[in-house]
């Protein structure tokens, strides 16, 4: 049965679409709820553990149809707080195929956010304040790193000030991103998102407010819009055609 007339029968039959299969590229969720990114701030190295296993095997035993992995840092020095999860080694993938083939046994598809955090990176788990890593999160040993962003700007008072990218840089950026959606595939998931939202690196190229760049890179909104397409093409040239990619804003 093709996925138009699963549709058409759950209409008829009066039961709400949102359970109903959907179907995006190569893949069929078995229902329209996706669970939402959530970030944890547990991992340990950006590694996969135990506690993410049960945290998104929960939702699969739940009946979710799609089911995301919290914003995973294509870069170390991409990562938004200490313990985020992490996409940017090879060694990451064993711990992540092991979530994504629990959930698939649950009947669930699987789901990656890939993110780089920049100027907004560096900052404390939420039970620690949230803000700007400081001397106190130091003696814990989370230790901050050189951000980056679109314009040497920091994201507030306290905070560390970015370094504005250059091409190099952002060509280092992107080629990560796109490493990123090279493992995320290795480690068996479904579906992809790049995360350009919520004033993160990506972001902050989109919006006049912070991109105040005067090279090809700023300025009207093709050219703010540049990085963000560059990330997406690259992105796309190295996850599967048969597979969906999703993206944030």
């Amino acid at each position: 049965m093709r996925p138009q007339d699963i549709t058409r029968e759950v209409r008829n039959e009066g039961a709400p679409l949102l359970f109903s299969p959907l179907t995006l590229r190569g893949v069929t969720a078995r229902n329209r709820l996706m669970l939402a990114p959530m970030n944890q701030h547990r991992a340990k190295d950006g590694f996969a553990d135990d506690g993410l296993l049960v945290h998104l095997g929960k939702f699969a035993l739940g009946g979710f149809g799609i089911v995301m992995t919290e914003a995973s840092a294509v870069l170390e020095t991409g990562r938004i707080g200490p313990a985020d999860l992490g996409i940017w080694s090879d060694d990451h993938i064993p711990g992540l195929k092991r979530v994504t083939t629990y959930l698939r046994s649950r009947g669930a598809l699987s789901a990656m956010q890939i993110c780089h955090g920049g100027r907004k990176g560096a900052i404390q788990r939420p039970w620690h304040g949230f803000g700007p890593l400081d001397q106190t999160d130091m003696a814990r040993g989370d230790n901050p790193w050189p951000l980056v962003s679109a314009t040497a700007e920091a994201v507030g008072p306290g905070h560390a000030t970015p370094k504005a990218l250059d091409r190099e840089g952002i060509d280092k950026v992107v080629a990560a991103f796109a490493d990123a959606a090279s493992r995320a595939d290795k480690a068996g998931f479904d579906i992809l998102e790049i995360h350009g939202g919520h004033g993160y690196l990506i972001a902050s190229f989109l919006t006049p407010v912070v991109n105040r760049r005067t090279d090809e890179y700023g300025g009207n909104l093709a050219d703010r819009m540049r990085f963000a397409l560059e990330v997406a093409t690259a992105v796309r040239r190295r996850w599967p055609s048969s597979k969906p990619l999703f993206f944030r804003m």
